[in-house]
């Protein structure tokens, strides 16, 4: 494929300095459409055929991938974990070397970069892969501590992959924080070539991070087991494989039990950072080629205020609070050698007190958004488009393993006061993710209409003139009370309408957060109640659980982004 200059007078270049008049636009061309008589026809159809074959590239790769990992898990001595591995090291390597292709050569090329999405790459969603990124960092560096203490059992691979690891954990997040709003216009094949292959290695980066903590949870759950049996309990039935002995333990060094333990505590950040940076990279490609009008590019987008909103952060801050209590209760039963059933009560309880004023949250919210005449916003946008389907998909996670327990639940012994926890907290949970995916996908619809200019300018000038006047210890009393008037200014000239939807917002965006904290960082009653893993077997139980909760957490963390642009809208 090759590319076609035209000159064009109308775009808007990325470098201010370049004259208009010196913009050129580069159409794809493919000699499979030189039949085709308008440039404009050749140019879409190059686009879609490039599309198609990056696709089937990074499927490919998916595939191979895919099949390396699932004939570790069921023959382990042909293909080994270290043999992944090495295939996954080979694949990081050659989208290191695109990835700096791309930023010191493709992205520096004349024209190259004449428009940038603006809905691309919001400030929370790169927060969100520097955040993970640096927990996977600081994962990969206690795998190297572990693995070097342990080097007269572990092969060399084990501490050359999170090197690797590390390396291309660096790149990337620099690459995707600088880089993810781009329209690329040259080398547009290669470009997406290059973006489907790193999507297509965070996939199955992801595929074996969840993987292993599959085995992970196994053999800590048996090893829980072996641990009931000394103590006289009846132990749950298990996998045959689990009894197999363990030649390469920690030794009894303080060094090494942190190594341990922050291992385990980072893990999970591992799944969230490659389904993250999977999202941004699928935009990206999206966007290559894509030219936005000039219209398009002056739309000011709206910004996040603490205006308006009372009840929601207060009921939203009371959820956190009582959530991290919840949590912490949980996780000193769940470590102890006799856990309580009672604390699973009190898990389930929390939940069935929150979950119905999500929904009936997110129900007022879609009646509201009913009632409202905004316009819907019917503009193409690949962002919106992928937050939609990343919504939908991920919610399906957390809605299989409910029905899955609902049925297991309603098959053995509903009357007892567990399962019948259990059972409502599943029903809930599933009710709660269809009402808020609908509140969400509506309010991401829907056109943003910015307030009259004269409130934000008389704003903008009192804030200034808070903020050059000296505040002294005897003043500073009065300052409160005058920016306590000044909120409760704002929030009375709000519209009705719009005071509920930034409170139902903010609510949901607090309890979002607490609901993808308590299951991040370890809280798993699916694994500790035992009717499921019961009722289904311990082999497939483990399978469900493991492809549900990732995806759950994911759901969790991008509500909260879709809630936040539905706050900022309203």
């Amino acid at each position: 494929m090759s590319d076609k200059k035209v000159s064009c007078r109308h775009c808007k270049s990325r470098s201010e300095s370049v004259p208009a008049d010196t913009i050129t636009i580069h159409y794809e061309k493919l000699w499979l459409y030189r039949h085709c008589s308008s440039v404009q026809q050749r140019h879409q159809q190059a686009q879609k055929a490039g599309q198609l074959f990056s696709g089937l590239l990074a499927m490919n790769v998916v595939f191979l991938g895919s099949a390396f990992i699932s004939s570790m898990i069921f023959n382990r001595v042909a293909i080994t974990l270290a043999d992944v591995w090495i295939l996954l090291s080979i694949l990081k390597v050659l989208c290191l070397f695109w990835i700096i292709y791309y930023m010191m050569g493709t992205s520096r090329q004349p024209h190259a970069v004449l428009h940038r999405d603006s809905h691309a790459g919001p400030i929370w969603v790169r927060g969100s892969v520097l955040l993970f990124g640096s927990c996977s960092i600081l994962l990969n560096v206690f795998q190297i501590g572990y693995s070097t203490l342990l080097v007269h059992c572990k092969s060399k691979v084990e501490i050359l992959f999170p090197v690797i690891g590390i390396l291309f954990i660096c790149t990337q997040t620099y690459f995707l924080w600088h880089h993810a709003k781009d329209c690329i216009q040259v080398q547009h094949n290669f470009t997406r070539c290059g973006l489907m292959v790193t999507t297509a290695t965070n996939l199955l980066v992801w595929l074996l991070a969840v993987t292993n903590d599959t085995l992970h949870m196994e053999i800590e759950s048996q090893l829980r087991e072996v641990e009931q049996r000394f103590s006289g309990k009846a132990p749950s039935s298990h996998p045959h494989w689990c009894n197999e002995t363990v030649l390469c333990t920690c030794p009894n060094t303080t060094i090494c039990r942190i190594f341990q333990k922050g291992y385990i505590l980072l893990y999970p950040f591992n799944t969230e950072y490659s389904l993250v940076c999977c999202s941004m990279l699928y935009v990206m490609w999206k966007n290559v080629g894509r030219r936005i009008s000039h219209h398009h590019n002056l739309e000011t987008r709206p910004k996040f205020k603490l205006q308006g909103v009372v009840f929601g952060p207060v009921l939203g801050a009371s959820a956190v609070i009582i959530g991290a209590c919840v949590f912490m209760m949980y996780q000193i039963q769940a470590t102890s050698l006799d856990p309580s059933h009672q604390i699973l009560v009190i898990y389930y309880s929390y939940y069935i007190v929150l979950l119905p004023l999500m929904t009936v949250g997110a129900v007022v919210g879609t009646i509201i958004h009913a009632l409202e005449k905004k316009e819907l916003d019917t503009v193409q946008n690949p962002t919106r488009s992928l937050d939609v389907v990343l919504l939908m998909a991920a919610a399906l996670g957390q809605i299989c393993m409910s029905y899955f327990s609902i049925v297991a639940l309603m098959a053995s012994n509903p009357r007892d006061l567990l399962n019948s926890l259990a059972l409502v907290y599943s029903v809930l949970m599933i009710l709660q993710n269809i009402t808020q995916n609908v509140f969400v996908i509506d309010g991401l619809h829907r056109r943003h209409t910015p307030p009259a200019k004269e409130e934000d300018t008389k704003e903008e000038q009192n804030r200034e003139a808070y903020s050059q006047r000296r505040v002294s210890v005897l003043e500073l009393g009065q300052e409160i009370r005058k920016a306590s008037l000044s909120y409760i200014h704002t929030y009375s000239h709000l519209s009705w309408k719009r005071r509920v939807l930034r409170e139902i917002s903010f609510f949901l965006v607090l309890s979002n957060i607490i609901l993808w904290i308590i299951p991040t960082f370890g809280s798993h009653p699916l694994f500790e109640n035992g009717m499921e893993r019961s009722f289904y077997g311990y082999s497939t139980w483990f399978v469900i659980v493991n492809f549900g909760l990732p995806l759950a957490v994911f759901y969790r963390m991008h509500s909260v982004g879709g809630l936040l642009e539905v706050y900022v809208t309203a």
